[in-house]
């Protein structure tokens, strides 16, 4: 989702995807279920508030813990089911810096579900109320995507976080999409775990509704607010959320091969099937070394 008073450069992340792109459910739940779920959530929600604090000065193996329950426990009030698929050859505990593909804000509660890290998420949802909330408690690290001149600094902060808690999660395409489509990641943040000495874990996340088909309805894309894309969710009959996590790659000193290998991983495709990185000014290209 881009707000209106984001300053656009050349290289600021871009998505087609509109209204257009959420599929209209025929049939969602009734007022009660609905009703049901605020409530839990609000409970859940009540929890973290009043737990988030005793938890945040114990060690970090708890917090992680902790983290991972609640990221799973706002998932469950709202009626999602979440399946880990992890195909790495020998699963263990994430660490690292995670990338993956980009659909909703609910992604960092899919992430969390599997891994707590310090998500880097655009600046102006420190803003969104509850969600700024929540973004905070799971250590979110904002970035400007309108100032390229404070990217570096975006990217030493990551890596200051993976120094300190050996994970970091980005989404590298720099903006939502629907989940029927994506975007080309962005390189910029892989140097933070060439930077860190970090491997990289690509993760998949795909939503799909009760018959198994994609489900757009967690997209937060075009003019959405919160409220729309929750209301959707909410409203869902059944909806599951996928999270497969692939294998670890290695910190190679090329941010662009890195790129380009977890595009490989996460959307199942072939170099030679990656289409252009969509810019806002395709008349000024290459505007900043470290954004491409």
């Amino acid at each position: 989702m881009t707000t209106a008073t984001e300053h656009r450069h050349a290289w600021f992340p871009a998505s087609p995807c509109d209204a257009s792109c959420v599929r209209a459910q025929a049939a969602g739940v009734g007022r009660l279920r609905m009703t049901l779920r605020v409530c839990a959530l609000l409970l859940v929600v009540g929890y973290l508030v009043l737990t988030v604090v005793f938890v945040l000065p114990t060690p970090r193996v708890v917090r992680r813990r902790y983290l991972r329950s609640v990221a799973r426990m706002l998932l469950g009030a709202m009626g999602i089911h979440i399946v880990i698929d992890d195909r790495r050859p020998f699963p263990a505990h994430a660490r690292g810096l995670i990338v993956a593909n980009h659909v909703s804000f609910l992604d960092v509660l899919a992430i969390a579900s599997v891994s707590p890290a310090h998500f880097v998420a655009k600046s102006d949802v420190m803003e969104m109320g509850a969600v700024s909330a929540l973004a905070r408690a799971l250590g979110v690290i904002p970035v400007d995507r309108g100032s390229l001149r404070k990217l570096p600094s975006s990217v030493d902060t990551v890596v200051e976080a993976l120094h300190r808690d050996k994970c970091a999660a980005v989404f590298a395409e720099g903006t939502t999409w629907c989940g029927r489509s994506s975007g080309r990641f962005r390189p910029a943040f892989f140097q933070a775990a060439i930077d860190a000495g970090v491997p990289v874990l690509p993760m998949t996340l795909e939503y799909t509704d009760i018959d198994g088909k994609v489900c757009t309805a967690p997209a937060f894309i075009g003019d959405d607010e919160v409220d729309d894309t929750m209301g959707r969710v909410l409203a869902q009959r059944s909806m599951t959320v996928t999270v497969v996590v692939h294998e670890l790659q290695l910190p190679v000193p090329d941010r662009r091969y890195l790129a380009t290998r977890c595009e490989e991983l996460v959307f199942g495709i072939r170099p030679d099937e990656l289409g252009p990185i969509v810019v806002a000014d395709p008349e000024r290209p290459y505007v900043h070394a470290l954004a491409g």
